[in-house]
């Protein structure tokens, strides 16, 4: 029977094009054919979850106490451990029972806060480029997108300045993210005071992305919003566990701030879901214990690997300044190449993933994002397939769309 007369709802027509569904199409295509494919598109770490963390686990599973449902708010030695984190690394006081809210994930969480708060017309102010679920929460909710387009001149820094006065005074929320995923750009910490000051002054929430706090490099320490004195009465903070433990299938985040908006979007999850299974939260726990030389460990797997690529994509014409931050890099195309087309263009003459730039919204064309998930070994095999394809920051050199097929 044709079900034809049932088309989705509004709200997911309005969704723009997802360009990763095309580049698993053409990722099967290339796995059919037996390709060895270097998958650098998404921020997917590689390596095995820390193994005391999965130890934890383990023991959590076996003790049956922790087979029921837990508390819609997470347990309360999970929520202690996250504010025990947050006083550890940012000398910034939670209350564990109101101020730290266990999430399935970030992304889960910031899409639902979008619902919890946005009504259908409600104006949010969105970086462009950004991470989708910053734009997709808000546009699923039915809000109205006003773009923060993010130039490379600026260091792509929000410019405040630069937002009108009529819209900042009708936005209700602005949507951030430093450490950035995609451009990997970081922000000074009177970029966060200014922002502080200019949400207070035009009452917007600030919902601040700090998924890469901990991916920090070369002595550089993220700002968190929440240091800002002021911050906690008009923002809240998310953070994952996936990055920096290995834990992205794990899916196990939080959000913590304001305990009002905390509060609301609480609410909206206790009809949505039971949270996340305790003995996970009983893992989390030991992953935001772990001692520093993990961490360091971690820093160093990516400050080589960054180097690595940065150098080795040097020889082939990009200048490529090194990030501070994250797991990715920034990657200019060449002139009169999309970002579509370059991505599926280097897959389709290499095997190698890269996520292109207007995948996070319209100011990322002309870039693709390289994620440092591969090991340096396999990073020299992207290069040399690239200088086998002649894959280089030269418009003389490099592909053209005619050449897609």
């Amino acid at each position: 029977m044709s079900l034809s007369w049932i088309s989705p709802a509004e709200r997911i027509q309005a969704l723009p094009p997802y360009v990763f569904a095309r580049l698993d199409e053409l990722k099967a295509k290339a796995r059919e054919q037996g390709l060895d494919l270097i998958d650098l598109g998404m921020g997917n770490p590689d390596g095995a979850t820390p193994q005391p963390v999965v130890e934890a686990a383990v023991a959590a599973m076996q003790n049956s106490s922790n087979h029921g449902y837990p508390p819609f708010e997470g347990t309360a030695s999970f929520r202690r451990a996250i504010t025990n984190w947050y006083n550890r690394r940012y000398d910034v006081e939670l209350d564990p029972d109101s101020e730290a809210l266990p999430l399935i994930g970030s992304k889960e969480g910031l899409t639902h806060l979008a619902i919890a708060y946005i009504n259908p017309g409600d104006l949010v102010l969105v970086p462009n480029p950004a991470y989708p679920a910053h734009f997709r929460g808000p546009l699923i909710a039915g809000g109205k997108i006003h773009s923060l387009i993010l130039k490379p001149e600026n260091d792509w820094l929000i410019d405040l300045a630069a937002i009108p006065d009529d819209v900042a005074k009708a936005a209700k929320i602005l949507y951030f993210n430093y450490p950035s995923n995609p451009t990997a750009a970081t922000a000074p910490r009177e970029f966060f005071e200014e922002i502080v000051a200019f949400a207070k002054k035009y009452e917007i929430l600030l919902v601040h992305d700090l998924c890469y706090a901990e991916l920090a490099f070369d002595g550089y320490q993220p700002t968190s919003l929440l240091e800002i004195p002021g911050a906690k009465d008009i923002s809240v903070e998310f953070h994952t566990l996936s990055k920096t433990y290995n834990m992205a299938g794990w899916r196990v985040g939080f959000v913590v701030g304001n305990r009002h908006i905390i509060q609301g979007l609480r609410t909206l999850k206790t009809n949505l879901d039971y949270g996340i299974f305790a003995a996970l939260q009983s893992a989390a726990e030991t992953a935001l214990q772990l001692p520093d030389i993990y961490l360091h460990e971690v820093q160093n797997r990516y400050i080589r690997r960054r180097d690595f690529l940065i150098q080795g994509l040097g020889e082939l014409g990009w200048n490529i300044p090194k990030t501070k931050a994250t797991m990715y890099l920034w990657v200019p195309c060449a002139e009169g190449m999309g970002s579509t087309d370059f991505a599926l263009s280097v897959l389709q003459q290499t095997g190698v993933v890269v996520t292109p730039g207007n995948a996070f919204g319209s100011a990322g064309e002309g870039y693709v994002r390289i994620s440092l998930i591969a090991e340096c070994d396999r990073l020299a095999e992207v290069l040399q397939r690239f200088k086998q394809a002649n894959i280089c920051y030269s418009p003389d050199a490099m592909l053209s769309s005619a050449d897609i097929t």
